[in-house]
């Protein structure tokens, strides 16, 4: 067993002899969500390193941080590889519901394809609170999960020949865009994501560069995490509470574990 097998499978609380399959990556998927935060720590700590294979299992697997969506996607990518899936790596745009645009900062999410008995599926776990635990086809299917129901419809527009739409339990009445991404433009190269890095860490307009995030799934729903506040779901029941300093290093110590 290789090294990051090993450890991925102990970060997530996997077994360590239960062989993947395809059959199970919704188990897979749903252990990493609740266990591997959606954070950008490094970002504002301005402790960023270079895309790589060997600095993703460092910092998500032997220190057991978590990471933004190219970080996060990335470490998935190599554990399923190891094990024989097709797998290939890609970039989308963010759509933002509130504004109806698609993020001005290009081509800066990172997200997975496999190709599984002539089937290609997209497989995400670093959306944040946004994951749909399950692989979703491209066929316009409507999947449903733990999380919510996912989709992906054509849809050749500027950005990409797919759209992966989002419809949130408890939480989204209706459907909602998460972003585009182009399915031929594929890559099994991580380096590429150091432009990435670059932008989330530098541009003014990045959402990730002002202010500390963390947040994963839980059993019951989700929990959120900033420098001023910590928001919690719980079956449906959103409490959000003001914080300080203090209360930021003791949560972020007890329910993240960093």
């Amino acid at each position: 067993m290789s090294q990051l097998n090993a450890l991925f499978r102990k970060r997530i609380g996997f077994p360590e002899k239960e062989k993947i399959t395809f059959e199970n990556l919704d188990i897979i998927l749903e252990h990493t969500a609740k266990t591997i935060p959606f954070e950008n720590l490094s970002i504002i700590e301005n402790r960023t390193s270079d895309i790589s294979k060997r600095n993703l299992m460092n910092k998500i697997l032997v220190r057991k941080e978590g990471g933004l969506c190219y970080e996060l996607n990335s470490i998935l990518y190599f554990f399923l590889i190891e094990h024989g899936f097709n797998a290939v790596l890609l970039r989308g745009v963010v759509f933002n519901n509130a504004t109806q645009e698609y993020h001005s900062l290009g081509r800066t999410h990172v997200t997975i394809l496999i190709t599984h008995k002539d089937q290609t599926y997209l497989i995400d776990t670093g959306f944040g609170g946004s994951l749909p635990l399950k692989p979703v086809p491209l066929t316009g299917e409507t999947i449903s999960s733990n999380n919510g129901q996912f989709r992906i419809n054509k849809d050749n527009c500027e950005h990409g020949n797919y759209v992966l739409e989002i419809k949130l339990k408890y939480k989204d009445k209706d459907w909602k865009i998460g972003y585009a991404f182009d399915s031929r433009k594929s890559t099994m190269d991580v380096s590429e994501f150091n432009a990435i890095q670059t932008i989330i860490a530098e541009h003014q307009e990045s959402p990730f560069n002002k202010n500390p995030l963390i947040s994963k799934l839980t059993n019951t729903g989700s929990i959120s995490l900033t420098n001023t506040s910590f928001t919690q779901w719980i079956d449906g029941i959103v409490t959000k509470e003001k914080i300080d300093d203090a209360g930021f290093k003791k949560l972020i110590k007890q329910h993240f574990d960093i």
